[in-house]
């Protein structure tokens, strides 16, 4: 990725492809900074609120997650993605933009309050009538905040974007460990998501500039409708059919077994979600800058699944080696059923990041429409899972998702060899030595796990193994992209330490 925002970032003229480009690597360096920061701060929060209470008030909250994620796409629309997509945006487009997720937020808050008891009936669950409502709050909030969110990411502001997640992650966890030891179970869980919103959307409007018009024009809705409207579908499909396994384990099982699947779905997007969200939040807007330049964009691409790769598969290899110890000594003996699906869901989690860069390429490239034909195809492949899957129990389901995943990538690198050039065999032959590399390096953690040491010495023990082979391995078999920032790192390393550093001019 660096590679990406290095290489490829230029507009027109030189003095604008010198801006674009220093906007980029600080968004990319404030954006790790943000998704390491942030999701650690859930991490970390997770463990405690885990730790603390139990599986099924997990799964309370997870029967939910798909109803609230709906009414979220449908805040969004997808106009957001186009105001970003568009070059020129006029104050009076923003301004309609803004009002038009008001009133989406409101309605869809209205919608839930009213659907809250049918969605009680279907899982059986009377509290979820007052947790829905109460979570309904978080769509409304977060429908004035949008806006000024889409114009950072437009700015490629990532950093004001960082603080203002930063804080509002930790005073909302804070709340929430805060009620969950006064004992007031599922709810410090509803209580933290909606204070959450309501710390972001305020620190939003604190350090963003930018107050909307009295204006609202028809005619810039309709300009970005067709734009705008396939990403809303798409992104309904998305959040409908990511979460449609919560419904079903939701419905056809426990609570109980809903919160271990959660759980382990959470610790497993704790590294795919910090890279998918560095990359995202630079790459889209980075390379709608560049959408004339397919050459161009394939060599930014090609760096950028290279540095996906170095990153993501010793990550997922390794959390699948070291899932049940992790699990033990993290959560506690309670949730230990979490580990197995945490191995398994690790597998689907190595193409995560690698489905993102494909669909921000078709994004880029202002082709919602081939985005839209895309999901619609591949939440076809996620009901044919459930269907063949769902009454054969929960390893089924996920070993079904494992397939779906792979088919699901194969599609998504149809359309990048179509429009640039870069197909599929390319992409996987520019991360194969990373994969092979990652391999070795698990068999190594998993081979120390059988010394006979006890306790969590051998956790520690594991984990710094993990890390010092696949380093050793990488300046063995030198891939390209591991070098590079090696090198990158040894040069800045000698400018910090040089004798001139820190110390003023004479």
């Amino acid at each position: 990725m660096t590679a990406l925002i290095r290489e490829e970032c230029f507009i027109v003229t030189p003095v604008m492809s010198n801006s674009l480009k220093s906007k980029a690597i600080h968004a990319l360096s404030w954006g790790f900074v943000e998704s390491v920061g942030l999701q650690s701060v859930r991490f970390v929060i997770g463990i405690v609120l885990a730790r603390i209470l139990f599986p099924e008030q997990f799964g309370l909250m997870a029967m939910l997650t798909v109803f609230i994620a709906v009414a979220q796409a449908f805040l969004d629309s997808g106009f957001g993605a186009a105001l970003i997509q568009k070059r020129n945006v006029t104050d009076t487009e923003t301004a309609t933009i803004f009002y038009f997720n008001i009133a989406v937020g409101v309605a869809a808050s209205g919608i839930l309050c009213l659907l809250a008891p049918r969605i009680a009936a279907f899982y059986s669950q009377p509290i979820l009538t007052p947790m829905t409502r109460a979570l309904s709050l978080v769509i409304a909030i977060n429908s004035f905040g949008l806006i000024q969110d889409v114009l950072l990411t437009k700015q490629l502001d990532v950093k004001t974007q960082t603080k203002v997640s930063l804080i509002a992650g930790v005073l909302s966890g804070a709340i929430g460990v805060g009620l969950a030891l006064a004992d007031f179970g599922v709810w410090s869980l509803v209580v933290q998501q909606i204070s959450q919103s309501l710390f972001r959307t305020s620190l939003l409007w604190r350090f963003n500039d930018w107050r909307p018009s009295l204006a609202f024009s028809v005619t810039s809705m309709r300009e970005m409708f067709g734009f705008g409207s396939r990403l809303l579908a798409s992104g309904l499909l998305d959040q409908i059919f990511n979460n449609v396994y919560l419904v079903v384990i939701g419905k056809l099982f426990s609570a109980r077994d809903l919160g271990f699947f959660t759980r382990a779905s959470g610790i497993r997007s704790l590294p795919t979600h910090t890279i998918s969200a560095t990359v995202g939040r630079v790459s889209f807007p980075v390379l709608s800058a560049i959408q004339d330049d397919p050459a161009r964009m394939k060599r930014g691409l090609k760096q950028a699944f290279s540095t996906l790769a170095l990153l993501n598969f010793p990550m997922m290899i390794g959390l699948a080696v070291l899932a049940h110890p992790l699990v033990r000594v993290l959560l506690t003996e309670k949730w230990a059923a979490s580990a197995f699906y945490l191995q398994l869901l690790c597998i689907s989690g190595m193409l995560y990041p690698l489905h993102v860069i494909n669909l921000d390429l078709l994004k880029a490239l202002g082709r919602s429409d081939l985005f839209l034909r895309l999901e619609v195809i591949k939440k076809a492949l996620v009901v044919t899972n459930i269907l063949v899957t769902a009454r054969s129990g929960i390893t089924p389901m996920i070993w079904g998702m494992i397939v779906t995943s792979f088919v699901s990538y194969y599609l998504n690198a149809f359309y990048t060899a179509a429009l640039i050039g870069y197909s599929i065999w390319e992409q996987l032959r520019d991360m194969c030595p990373y994969l092979i590399v990652s391999a070795l390096m698990g068999i190594a953690v998993y081979s120390i796990g059988l010394l006979p040491i006890a306790g969590d010495w051998l956790l520690l023990l594991q984990i710094a193994t993990g890390i010092i082979v696949y380093i050793a391995l990488c300046l063995t078999f030198r891939p390209h992209t591991f070098i590079e920032i090696w090198q990158w790192g040894l040069t800045y390393r000698h400018r910090l330490s040089g004798p001139g550093y820190g110390r003023p001019s004479r």
